[in-house]
Formats: C-alpha cells, structure tokens, sequence
C-alpha cells in the first residue's frame, strides 16, 4: 500500500506574534494546500515524529525516543488539547519491530504532547483525532541527544513495519530547521529551573501563561535585532532541504549534534523528525520530494518550510 510525507515546520507562536499578513497568509496557503493533499490520500494510519519542549518530557526520564501507545495534547500556546486517537496494538507492534532491529525506544501509555505534534496534526487534518494516529517522540532539545545517523535508522526501522501493514500510511515530521527559541538548559541552571527540567509535567495555570509571555518577548527582541539568540541561517536550510530531496540520506550521519547548533542554534536539532520521516519513506524505495515553501521568519524565530514527498513509482 502506498505511503506519503509531510513535513512542515511549527511554531507556538502564530497568533501571538506574527510576520506581516501577506507572509501568514501565505504560510496559510501553504498548509491548506497540504491538508487537501492528506485529504485526498485519506490515510488509515498517520505517524507522527515530533519533539518536545519540557511539556510532556523532563529530565526525571528523557528518552532519545518513545512510542506513543496511548497520548493526549497538552494545548500549550493556544494548540489543540485532549486524547490522541491511538490504536495500542499497532503502535506496541511498531515499537517491537523497532527494536527488533537492534534500535532501542521507549514506551509510554500516558505520553503527553505539546504543539510540536498537536499543531502538525490540526494544519494537516484538522483535529487531534480524525485519523488514526501514533506519535512518536524524538529527543531534540535536552541534551544528551542521539545522533542524526540514529533518527534516520529509528524512521528506517519504522519505515519497514509500516510498508508491512498493508495500509494507507501517512509519516510526519514536525519541527523547525534552524531556530533557537528560549529553551531552558539544565546546565548552569539555577535550583528553580533545574527542578522545572526534571519534574516540571503539568505546572500551573499561570507558569504555563508567564512561560508564553516569555516566548513572545523573546520573538519581539529577535526579530527587532535585540536578541543573544542564534541568528537563522536560510544557507543551512536549503542545504539540508535539498539533501532530503535528494534522497541521499546517509549524508545527515555526518551530521554532529556540535555543528548543527552552531550552524543553526540550538533548537535546529529537530531536524531529526523530518530525518526520521523521510527514511521512513525511503524504506519503500526511491521517492520523489517537492519543496512546496521556504522562508525564513525572524518574528516566528525559525526558518519555515513545508515538503511533502511519494514513492516514486506512485
């Protein structure tokens, strides 16, 4: 049965503090244009790799990957909330054929996610539980994290149960290129914050909210040229985006954790999710890919694409 990709950056602050209205109405364009595509291929299973951003991972566990058997959202920065629509013996069988090829992943019956998923799922299908879906979480801001070479088996691994099932099968990867947003470090952490990295799973109403204000202070001094936080780096990006296209992906496994934050800050290691996406495409073969939009956004503080991708014998 025939497989597809999507891919697409997210951002939690859309709505909060946006680019010029032409630039969201083109990114709207865009993402309405990839819902009508997922619509028309009306998929039975959709598997989505996306990070966290200490809202549902902490450093009380931190995996460098997990299956979802069971998730809900969060609904952080105004994101959709409530249960995933997960179908527990797939994702269990996902999860065993993943290590059965010698890559080890977590599982979680209570996984909580943020908007890293729960926006990928509402711009490509509408809500968190139209199709049936299973989450799974790449490690892509809490050090230590496994490497680009690792992301890429996981999606092969996963690539090869899913072509097993004889389904019309969805894969996702949500993340943003190179950005560095606010994100705590527990390294040099004072108490308070080393404590919210370890055990900070559903805080307050109103440090959730002062979190957020954060976020949106930051983007306002980063896109008005006031801002400590890694530039976007547009070379890098393309660089990347067309080594996916290519279909050549044992490239990311030179890929260092050291380099990517340096070429594209900190938060650019959620590259992995698309890595990951696109092997688990490339497990069915030889694909075709196409760059449907790029643009850097300092006001979102990320480098914004989307791509979608088929076999190429579809």
């Amino acid at each position: 049965m025939p497989i597809r990709l999507e891919c697409l950056s997210h951002t939690p602050l859309h709505g909060y503090y946006d680019p010029a209205p032409a630039i969201v109405a083109e990114v709207e364009r865009m993402q309405a244009a990839a819902r009508a595509r997922v619509e028309a291929f009306d998929p039975e299973l959709v598997v989505v790799f996306a990070p966290d951003h200490y809202n549902g991972f902490f450093y009380d566990v931190m995996p460098p990957f997990c299956v979802g058997v069971a998730a809900s959202a969060i609904g952080d920065f105004n994101s959709l909330a409530g249960p995933l629509d997960v179908p527990q013996d797939v994702a269990l069988g996902l999860a065993e054929a993943v290590m059965a090829q010698d890559l080890d992943v977590a599982v979680s019956y209570r996984m909580q996610v943020d908007h890293g998923c729960a926006q990928a799922l509402e711009v490509l299908t509408g809500a968190l539980d139209r199709y049936p879906v299973i989450p799974v979480f790449i490690n892509s801001v809490a050090p230590p994290m496994a490497s680009c070479r690792r992301a890429r088996l996981l999606g092969d691994a996963i690539g090869r149960y899913l072509s097993g099932l004889g389904k019309r099968v969805l894969v996702v990867g949500s993340g943003g290129i190179s950005h560095e947003p606010p994100v705590p470090e527990i390294a040099g952490a004072n108490a308070e914050v080393a404590e919210r990295l370890i055990a900070g799973r559903n805080p307050p109403r109103a440090s959730r909210q002062a979190r957020q204000e954060r976020t949106v202070a930051a983007a306002r001094a980063f896109a008005g040229g006031d801002s400590p936080l890694h530039a976007l780096n547009p070379d890098w990006d393309r660089a990347l985006l067309a080594l996916l296209a290519s279909g050549e992906l044992s490239r990311v496994d030179g890929m260092t954790n050291d380099g990517i934050t340096r070429d594209a800050g900190k938060s650019a290691h959620e590259v992995r999710t698309w890595i990951a996406a696109f092997a688990a495409l490339a497990a069915s073969g030889a694909y075709r890919a196409e760059l449907d939009y790029y643009r850097p956004i300092p006001e979102w503080i990320a480098g914004f694409a989307l791509m979608h991708a088929a076999p190429a014998r579809y």
